[in-house]
């Protein structure tokens, strides 16, 4: 699909609420384009086509929403997929990664064994806002030996400037963005 006609199919359902989770905030919500098996499916062949031509491996996908945007994508391209967890959610061996946030400190975690040297990852998440989780995710894969084929998400806040703050993470990889606001 011409981008412009994805980009436009995409923000056609893509719904903004107002003053969620907190007043001040427009809140993008992608569930009506989920709920849309034409834009759900260009959206997963974009992203599919993403990995594909970055030369991605593996995928990872970010709790929670990076998630369902993830896996499909990875199927699509023939490419594994590995979840990027908050800290706790995981069994077995990990690797763990904090970040700060606005408000203080988060933590990602990945399996020790899903991500090796020689692994390639796309990093797929719905929203691109203040980079925080996207760069520590970034680290973490770094930490279990693989390399990195890029991030690519659905839409960036812009505003935010989460893109200046994961650019030195990325080490040239690109950021794809399909939508920018």
């Amino acid at each position: 699909m011409e981008q412009e006609a994805l980009k436009d199919l995409l923000l056609a359902r893509i719904r903004d609420v107002p003053d969620y989770p907190k007043p001040g905030v427009l809140f993008k919500d992608i569930t009506p384009l989920l709920a849309d098996p034409a834009a759900f499916g260009a959206l997963t062949e974009a992203l599919a086509e993403l990995c594909v031509r970055n030369g991605a491996t593996k995928v990872v996908g970010l709790e929670a929403r990076g998630f369902i945007l993830a896996a499909p994508a990875a199927l699509r391209a023939g490419l594994g997929f590995v979840p990027v967890r908050k800290a706790g959610k995981l069994p077995g061996a990990t690797l763990s990664q904090a970040y700060e946030l606005e408000y203080g400190t988060a933590e990602i975690e990945v399996h020790a064994e899903d991500l090796v040297p020689g692994d390639r990852v796309m990093v797929i998440d719905d929203v691109l806002a203040t980079g925080g989780t996207a760069e520590a995710s970034l680290e973490l894969i770094r930490r279990a030996g693989a390399g990195i084929a890029g991030i690519a998400v659905l839409l960036e806040l812009g505003f935010l400037s989460g893109r200046d703050r994961v650019r030195r993470a990325l080490g040239g990889a690109p950021l794809e963005a399909l939508i920018t606001v």
